[in-house]
């Protein structure tokens, strides 16, 4: 009589198998999209160390620089669905490598600018060139990854976020010091200049490595591309009433998603684009010193990312993984605005604020990918980011106009903790049913 074989013990095996595979096609793709990332963050957020020296070249006041640093996000919301959309059907390698490659050029360009209006107007391009690019790269990773799998991927994908502020920061700031009037060219238009390099040298990278699919990737088994492809189609038979286009602009949990993003990523750009200028405000004047003030925050939300993002995936709960960090940022900012020019408090908001968004920001993009599919994912995930990136042009121009007129950034930080409180609570009507797995 032949003995049964142990039902756990075929299970274990091929999950064992199985998170192999996924540790395979980790270690292949996840390092490329993550420094595509951090090169791409860095090029967007480097005029806010620029501001430290530009505004005084140049002869700009507070309200010009939140105005140009928010334009950047009108051309990337113009342009936001559409590119996603052209990514869908033309493939990631190519379209991901255009996008890449006129950022790198007109953030160079920036170097050169004299007037707001060539300020303003290199500042939209930017935004136009980059359209796309998050929403893509957050697409892609449905292709390859199963929800189950992904909250922890995303997190290490969005974690190029802390660490372009930990890497960018000191080395923004050194640049600024070291290289003034070096051949002629200010501190700032070095910084523009040689912080385009890595995303342009990046386009030939993506180019060459990046498969499309998962048929696209050579290095795959013709096993180990059916098990992607039929954990992929299990996950996409699940969303199927939610598949076309049409179905995600109709969605009112899309345009409820969007709304809460806005709230998030309000926290996420003030930071970005301000927290040079708030450390400086609290007391340190130096630009190196700035720069490595900047890296403090930014190591405890690279953490705080990756431990909430885990927490989410072992548990299947999505919501309240992400209104616990939404409500911690606005805290932060409220306590940093409260701090004013103690150093100490000061920091304690900021890296409370970073820590938050940054966490919040990486378990937010786990729920509009938990059941959208198909174009309906490519459209709706691309629509959240639009909306939620208004945000930007928001909180960078309501910020510069408010330090004009009361001479403080403390209004604006108060006013951004209040949205964030309503975003986080706003995130508890979301159905469990559509997000948690």
């Amino acid at each position: 009589m032949r003995q049964a074989t142990a039902p756990w013990g075929d299970a274990s095996s091929g999950a064992t198998s199985e998170s192999a595979l996924y540790a395979k096609v980790t270690r292949r793709l996840l390092p490329i999209l993550f420094i595509s990332y951090l090169a791409a963050y860095l090029d967007r957020v480097n005029v806010g160390f620029a501001k430290l020296q530009m505004l005084a070249d140049l002869n700009y006041s507070q309200t010009v620089y939140g105005l140009g640093a928010g334009i950047f996000f009108v051309g990337y919301v113009i342009f936001e669905v559409p590119s996603n959309v052209i990514l869908h059907r033309v493939g990631a390698r190519m379209w991901i490598a255009r996008i890449m490659f006129s950022w790198a050029i007109l953030s160079a360009l920036t170097a050169f600018v004299r007037t707001p209006t060539q300020f303003y107007i290199l500042r939209f391009l930017l935004g136009a060139a980059e359209a796309g690019f998050i929403p893509g790269i957050l697409l892609y990773l449905t292709y390859w990854w199963p929800a189950e799998r992904r909250g922890r991927i995303t997190a290490l994908f969005l974690a190029a976020i802390p660490v372009s502020g930990i890497v960018g920061g000191p080395l923004s700031g050194m640049i600024l010091q070291a290289m003034g009037d070096v051949n002629g060219l200010r501190g700032w238009q070095w910084l523009f200049l040689l912080e385009a390099i890595p995303s342009l040298v990046l386009t030939f990278v993506i180019i060459a490595y990046l498969p499309n699919s998962i048929e696209k990737a050579k290095w795959l088994s013709d096993s180990e591309k059916a098990t992607l492809r039929a954990n992929i189609a299990r996950e996409d038979a699940t969303k199927s009433a939610h598949a076309s286009i049409g179905s995600a602009f109709k969605s009112p949990q899309v345009w409820l998603l969007s709304l809460i993003y806005f709230g998030i990523a309000l926290g996420i750009y003030v930071l970005s684009f301000w927290l040079p200028t708030l450390i400086k405000q609290a007391g340190i004047t130096q630009p190196r010193d700035i720069g490595l003030m900047t890296a403090v925050p930014y190591l405890f939300a690279m953490v705080a990312m990756y431990l909430v993002s885990r927490s989410a995936d072992r548990r299947g709960e999505r919501r309240w993984h992400t209104v616990v960090p939404t409500l911690v940022c606005g805290l932060g900012l409220a306590l940093s605005a409260f701090g004013g020019h103690n150093i100490f408090l000061a920091m304690i908001g900021l890296t409370l604020a970073t820590a938050g968004a940054s966490a919040a920001q990486a378990a937010f993009w786990s729920l509009p990918a938990a059941f959208l599919g198909g174009a309906a994912a490519a459209a709706g995930i691309a629509l959240v980011n639009s909306i939620g990136n208004l945000a930007g042009f928001l909180s960078t121009w309501l910020v510069g106009l408010l330090a004009d007129l009361t001479h403080s950034t403390n209004g604006s930080m108060y006013f951004f903790a209040v949205i964030l409180a309503t975003a986080a609570f706003a995130i508890l009507l979301v159905p469990a049913r559509l997000v948690n797995r």
